[in-house]
Order: structure tokens, then C-alpha cells, then sequence
């Protein structure tokens, strides 16, 4: 599943710490989010796209054979 976290925080200009805390999670697990070595729950990924004031599918979309 590809992301783009990276490109929001990038806007917001903030850092995985920011958002780790923001959404209730610690920056490790942003950070394998954004390698895609984690796939979020439903509801952090909801939590994550909120933060960002997007739909789920603006910041997480599926790649072949997921």
C-alpha cells in the first residue's frame, strides 16, 4: 500500500514525532507506515487522513497485489 504521508507532512511542515502524537501512536510506527512496512488499522488510517484534512484514499491507495 503506498502513502503519502511523507508529502503531507512535508506541507504541514511537520515532523513523524508531530504526527505520531497527534494521532495517538509513536513515531516508529509512522515511520514504518511511510516505508510501507506497515499497513495502519482502519482506524489510524482514518485518524492520519483527518489530521491532514483528506479522505483515506487521498493519502493511502492499494498497488497491484495488495
Amino acid at each position: 500500500m503506498k502513502n503519502t504521508i511523507r508529502v503531507e507532512r512535508a506541507i504541514k511542515d511537520i515532523t513523524q514525532q508531530d504526527l505520531a502524537v497527534a494521532v495517538g501512536v509513536s513515531r516508529q510506527t509512522i515511520n514504518s507506515i511511510e516505508a510501507a512496512r506497515y499497513v495502519p488499522s482502519t482506524v489510524l488510517a482514518l485518524k492520519i487522513a483527518r489530521y491532514f484534512g483528506k479522505a483515506v484514499d487521498e493519502i493511502f491507495t492499494l498497488e497491484e497485489g495488495d
